[in-house]
């Protein structure tokens, strides 16, 4: 008895083979009757609604007949690598409608700062400075490189030959005397 092929059964990574090495519309037509649906139904149960699910559909199917050549069966199944792109579309999709639109966002020069607010700033800036300059030189040294520096512990534990336990402690204990200083 002749057994009938299943869509289980299909060589969808062939499929892909031939789209990217002669544009096989056939092929193509396959993976979209099979892999289309499935899509859509992925992105709906991942929270897009509808309209979305199958805008994000169109726009996956397309990605796979342009990059088809990329495919690579040594890596991925023909699914795992059409569903990588499905996921990949939803966080853009995700990250776009979470994006504010331009009429949103502040044009034009911002508003000169409030004087008193820009009085207390510098204040406060000239009250740190002078805590820091109140720290131990060892503590200090610490804070400069991390804060102003940016540099790892580790970072500044290679470039001090100090062992990083140190480092740590340096920077908690200037920390404490400074939040003390500053309240």
């Amino acid at each position: 008895m002749k057994r009938v092929s299943s869509d289980k059964d299909k060589d969808w990574g062939a499929a892909l083979r031939r789209v990217a090495d002669a544009q096989d519309r056939d092929a193509f037509a396959e993976l979209f009757g099979h892999f289309g649906p499935r899509v859509k139904a992925y992105l709906m149960k991942s929270g897009a609604d509808a309209a979305s699910a199958e805008e994000c559909t169109q726009d996956v199917m397309v990605t796979v007949w342009r990059k088809a050549g990329q495919f690579n069966p040594a890596r991925a199944s023909a699914a795992t690598w059409i569903f990588t792109i499905a996921r990949n579309r939803r966080i853009d999709m995700l990250r776009r409608d979470n994006r504010p639109d331009p009429e949103d966002l502040p044009w034009g020069p911002e508003a000169e700062p409030d004087q008193e607010d820009a009085l207390s700033l510098q204040q406060e800036t000239e009250k740190l400075a002078n805590a820091l300059r109140e720290l131990p030189e060892a503590q200090r040294s610490m804070i400069e490189r991390a804060y102003f520096n940016d540099l790892s512990h580790s970072e500044i534990a290679d470039a001090t030959g100090l062992p990083l336990g140190t480092i740590k402690s340096r920077i908690r204990l200037a920390l404490e005397r400074l939040r003390h200083s500053l309240s």
